[in-house]
């Protein structure tokens, strides 16, 4: 039987490309967007044409009622999803002191909330199968922060601290609970950055390239494999060495 992965967040970036990944390696596929419908439905199409089992979810992570309809439609559709890929998130550049209560409270609704209300909608299942992954994506602000993006650092920071707590309380019921956390990569976030700013990036880092959504994909699919197995509670730093801690 075939297992299913569902990927928040999935209709661009690291989602995207995560989608394409456990696709590729035979997993049914639940694409969850909030706003990006085309882009959903162009990558619906185009695993649905390479042979792969697919549906796009319309929902906003930060919504419970939302949330809860997206898993129903996904057990509905394939009867289990055996691997969460927390990755909906939003990013922000603002000094701190003029960040505002709603900028706050979006950016904890989205990145922190909505993972853990994915999180309450699979577990039942997985741990009445006694079997599940759970990959969180942070980020390496979430490990040093980040001056200008206290928030979002503030919010990577906490999923770190879920990430292993929740690691703890479900190795009983052989769940496995990681985080990956990228450095720069290549997407919509850094998109308006300068050429003088990207080769700056690329110096600071020892491998002196940008990360790729498709390299950030393998270390999310790594962790749901078999080989991953001893693996759980970990914080895997994919940022080509930009932190090293």
């Amino acid at each position: 039987m075939k297992k299913t992965v569902l990927i928040t967040g999935s209709s661009r970036g690291i989602g995207r490309a995560t989608a394409k990944k456990f696709a590729l390696e035979g997993y049914n596929v639940i694409i969850n967007y909030h706003k990006s419908k085309d882009k959903a439905l162009s990558l619906l199409e185009e695993l649905l044409s390479s042979g792969a089992n697919a549906i796009a979810v319309q929902a906003d992570v930060s919504d419970r009622k939302q949330v809860e309809a997206m898993f129903e439609e996904g057990y509905k559709k394939f009867g289990n999803i055996d691997v969460l890929v927390n990755n909906a998130g939003i990013a922000d550049m603002t000094l701190f002191t003029d960040i505002t209560q709603e900028q706050w409270k979006r950016i904890f609704d989205v990145n922190v909330n909505g993972m853990f209300n994915c999180c309450q909608c699979v577990l039942p299942k997985m741990i009445s199968e006694k079997a599940g992954r759970i990959i969180n994506i942070s980020s390496i602000w979430g490990l040093v922060g980040a001056s200008c993006e206290a928030h979002y650092s503030a919010t990577k920071g906490a999923i770190i601290s879920f990430t292993k707590a929740l690691a703890k309380e479900l190795g009983p019921s052989n769940i496995l609970v990681n985080a990956v956390a990228p450095g720069a990569v290549d997407t919509d976030m850094i998109a308006g950055v300068s050429e003088e700013i990207r080769e700056i990036i690329k110096d600071e880092t020892p491998l002196e390239i940008i990360c790729k959504p498709e390299q950030i994909a393998n270390v999310v699919y790594f962790l749901a494999t078999d080989e991953a197995y001893l693996i759980t509670g970990q914080i895997i730093n994919a940022s080509a060495g930009f932190v090293i801690c």
